[in-house]
């Protein structure tokens, strides 16, 4: 057998017309015989950061045993098949006035807003790792989340402005971030390229022909000369590809089909919120296979959201929901969306588990930031935050532990972990008073 150093390139990519379509990590990437450590295959730490509104229902939210063995509590068994790389926090705090643009806005940044019509907050962890791993990516970080606040009555909370609500990102204390709540969008940004014009977009959905039949030649030429395995994986990324497209579509025919007027709603969402959330879980997914991105933002929903679970038989809306006043029905009701929530999370660490990325798992090189800015719905209070960390960031962070904190202890002091473990230590950030290593 005839052994060679040549490899493909990371850089590799799919080109057609209109499209530009980034490869998973291959076999062929790494040339034979060279040290692991100076190839495509030395694992790249990935980080994600998810948010949702209302805080928890905190006594079915929080382990009763610290340490390491610690049973799951209700809320969290969803997450238990994932043990050995899941952290829970307890007793980390974000201070300032409560309320729920606080509790967005300092989420990742630490800082509280300012009232009034100045926009100054600080930037957020996840830009700052961003600026220390993403500047290799296509994109340094992607923002996504299912809810804006142009479908809300009264969306903007207290004398704050809408953009302490509306993101979780922000690239400087005056530049937030958009979050992305089109899947189309978001697919025709990773995937199609600046010579595809909107009008060239809108005839290919017409016609009912995909953006990889513009890359298939390509496709077919790269694979002529990779091994079997490799073959194998190009096939089944670019099948799903295919699959997350056919579903952008489905739910941009359906819209059309209902003939219900939407103005606000963007085509290309659907009308299922699961499916929603299901989309853009399998858009970074995508995103972090074919490196395209290392770090993620996610708001699985906003603060003041009015989503309803029928599916969970909650036909209130999460907001009201939040505010139960102890009543056991309502209480039950929020609990019923916070494991929902986290099954939902599970299923996308589900597939980064079946997803093989150099020696490992697209899930052994990530790491997920989980959690909530308020932890009382009912209240609005930003003490003892539901927070939980999971994944091993290319082995960088080790699980399978409830870590409980004396109170009042920032949030801020994860944040610098976070920064430490990504290579970028600070030693300040926002309300920090010290590190929690990681």
């Amino acid at each position: 057998m005839m052994i060679t150093k040549k490899a493909i390139s990371r850089r590799t990519v799919l080109r057609g017309l209109g499209a530009a379509v980034a490869l998973p990590l291959l076999d062929g990437m790494v040339p034979a015989l060279s040290a692991q450590a100076r190839t495509a295959a030395n694992p790249r730490a990935r980080f994600g950061f998810l948010y949702v509104p209302h805080g928890s229902i905190m006594d079915q939210w929080t382990p009763a045993q610290e340490g390491a063995g610690f049973e799951f509590s209700t809320i969290l068994k969803p997450l238990e098949k994932f043990r050995e790389h899941v952290t829970v926090f307890t007793h980390l705090d974000n201070r300032g006035e409560n309320g729920h643009s606080p509790s967005t806005a300092m989420f990742l940044s630490g800082v509280f807003p300012p009232k009034g019509t100045v926009i100054k907050l600080g930037t957020t962890v996840d830009q700052l790792i961003a600026q220390q791993i993403g500047q290799t990516t296509t994109f340094p970080s992607m923002e996504f989340a299912t809810e804006d606040h142009s479908s809300h009555l009264g969306s903007c909370a207290g004398d704050f402005l809408c953009s302490y609500m509306s993101t979780i990102s922000w690239a400087s204390p005056t530049q937030p971030l958009p979050m992305e709540i089109n899947p189309r969008v978001v697919f025709e940004r990773m995937f199609g390229s600046d010579r595809s014009s909107p009008e060239e977009r809108a005839a290919r959905i017409a016609q009912n022909t995909s953006i990889l039949d513009a890359v298939i030649e390509s496709a077919n030429d790269l694979k002529r000369g990779l091994g079997p395995r490799d073959r194998t994986r190009v096939t089944e990324y670019l099948e799903n590809v295919r699959e997350i497209e056919r579903r952008i579509v489905q739910a941009e025919r359906q819209r059309e089909v209902s003939g219900v007027e939407v103005p606000l709603t963007p085509v290309g969402i659907p009308e299922s919120w699961e499916e929603h959330v299901k989309l853009m879980f399998d858009l970074q997914a995508l995103a972090l296979q074919a490196d395209l991105t290392r770090v993620i933002s996610f708001m699985m929903a906003r603060e003041l959201s009015t989503l309803s679970y029928p599916q969970l038989g909650v036909a209130d809306g999460h907001h009201p929901v939040s505010h139960n006043n102890g009543v056991p029905e309502q209480v039950a009701k929020k609990i019923a969306i916070d494991i929902y929530h986290l099954v939902l999370f599970a299923s996308f660490l589900d597939k980064l588990k079946a997803t093989p990325d150099g020696d490992g798992t697209l899930f052994d090189h990530s790491l997920f930031l989980y959690g909530s800015g308020m932890s009382n719905g009912n209240q609005h209070t930003h003490n003892n935050l539901p927070i939980l960390l999971v994944g091993g960031a290319a082995g960088k962070v080790k699980g399978g532990k409830h870590l409980k904190f004396k109170d009042d202890t920032p949030l801020s002091n994860l944040m610098r972990g976070l920064l430490e473990t990504a290579g970028a230590p600070i030693e300040t950030f926002g309300m920090s008073d010290g590190l929690i290593s990681l």
